[in-house]
């Protein structure tokens, strides 16, 4: 790798590596059921994240994480819907039509449809065909039609001022008051678990915002206002690849208007209007219920774990989920056994600690195999030291560490890059000392 100047170092993502860990599930709720691969990072480029989303990954504030689906009681598969192919459901549509109503109010509604009557053909087309951008900004304050009132001489004003506004991901009191509101009431939460920081941890501290051209790339808040207030937030990560939710919380006193579809539909809007090919979802767990309605959008497909290849969520991939909980398609195809998928799995003693394993010894799916790894010639890494960038090699001994040993330096590294992929690494730094 090149030597690092000023304008190189600022195009590098840096990680810090967390390794390998066994947590207890927040699906199933069983103990140390769940496996990933833990780094952390301040500054990662949106390019970088929309290529580690397409690996398996996801992150949680500043903590980036990818599972071992394999070894995990409930598998976590990476889902995206193609946006321009989106086609809603009538349960659906119908809550963008409920949430219209209720912003326009029957008043206004009545006495605009009086004022200011739709054509014959706009009736027809409004009838027949639901178009997803224009419903979820038709009853926008900007967008609205507002006829002067005859009786009144003053332009027709609706039941609610509804404004949405794309805005950086700061934090700010309004925010956090309302996130607290949501976490304690929705999710049942003690409010004295969140503290502003905590909240700045989680949802503020996103990627770095770039701009390629007119697409804005980076970490964002797509903040709702009613009538002047704060009611809702979708923390959104944009990359050039697509939109990915993050979070959504919102004012409980809205709770029976359904802002998880309203807000899906509206970034899946977002997705098309500004080019991003895809909309993705997060996580999608199978064998969870309050998962599965990820699946209601269409067209989604789930990431192979193994090829990284695009799978349509439907036909032989949900036949064999509702089987077994780990499926790679790729391998079977290729295999010709169906059973490979559950059968391969690396044997391990009932009283082994996988923790202090080489990842290299897991087989995790995905990840790239020790002879790949060497390949890679990780001498010439970035490593971030003290404000400088040296190279691995420059480690007293770097040559003589075992690469196959998760407690050596060299080994820590190489776990890394296993589950970063080659383009990662040629494009990022290591943080290991402070």
């Amino acid at each position: 790798m090149e030597p690092v100047d000023a304008e190189r170092a600022r195009q590098l993502s840096l990680f810090r590596p967390l390794g390998y860990q066994r947590n207890s599930c927040g699906y199933c709720k069983s103990d140390n059921g769940s496996a990933s691969y833990y780094t952390s990072s301040v500054a990662v480029r949106p390019e970088h994240y929309g290529e580690l989303i397409d690996r398996g990954w996801r992150r949680s504030g500043t903590l980036y994480y990818k599972q071992n689906l394999q070894r995990s009681c409930c598998p976590h598969y990476t889902l995206r819907l193609e946006a321009s192919a989106f086609r809603p459901r009538r349960d659906q549509r119908k809550a963008i039509n409920r949430w219209n109503k209720f912003i326009l109010g029957p008043e206004y509604m009545r006495k605009v449809a009086r004022l200011s009557p739709r054509s014959r053909e706009e009736k027809r087309d409004r009838k027949c065909n639901f178009n997803v951008l224009s419903a979820v900004h038709e009853v926008e304050y900007g967008n609205l039609k507002r006829p002067i009132d005859p009786a009144t001489k003053r332009a027709l004003e609706p039941a609610h001022r509804f404004e949405v506004n794309l805005e950086g991901d700061s934090a700010s009191q309004a925010k956090f008051d309302l996130f607290v509101k949501y976490q304690t009431k929705i999710h049942r939460e003690d409010v004295s678990r969140w503290k502003l920081k905590d909240f700045k941890n989680f949802l503020c501290s996103g990627i770095k915002k770039t701009e390629t051209g007119e697409k804005k790339l980076g970490s964002w808040h797509q903040c709702y206002r009613l009538d002047g207030k704060l009611i809702a937030v979708a923390v959104l990560d944009l990359v050039p690849s697509g939109v990915s939710s993050v979070y959504v919380f919102y004012d409980p006193e809205y709770e029976q208007w359904e802002f998880g579809k309203l807000s899906a539909m509206r970034e899946i809007a977002f997705s098309i209007e500004n080019n991003y090919p895809y909309y993705y979802m997060g996580y999608y767990i199978h064998s969870c219920q309050k998962m599965r309605y990820k699946g209601n959008y269409r067209p989604q497909y789930i990431l192979d774990p193994e090829s990284y290849s695009w799978d349509p969520l439907d036909g032989e991939l949900t036949e064999k989920l509702d089987k077994q909980s780990y499926v790679s398609l790729s391998r079977d195809r290729s295999s010709g056994d169906e059973s490979r998928s559950t059968t391969t799995t690396t044997a391990l003693d009932s009283d082994v600690n996988e923790e202090e394993l080489s990842l290299f010894a897991l087989n995790m799916p995905g990840v790239l195999k020790l002879d790949e790894v060497k390949a890679l010639k990780l001498g010439g890494w970035h490593l971030l030291y003290h404000g400088s960038f040296v190279q691995m090699s420059d480690l007293v001994g770097w040559e003589d560490m075992p690469i196959d040993n998760p407690q050596s330096v060299r080994g820590i590294v190489s776990e890394l890059a296993a589950v970063l992929g080659p383009s990662i690494v040629s494009n990022s730094a290591v943080v290991l000392f402070d």
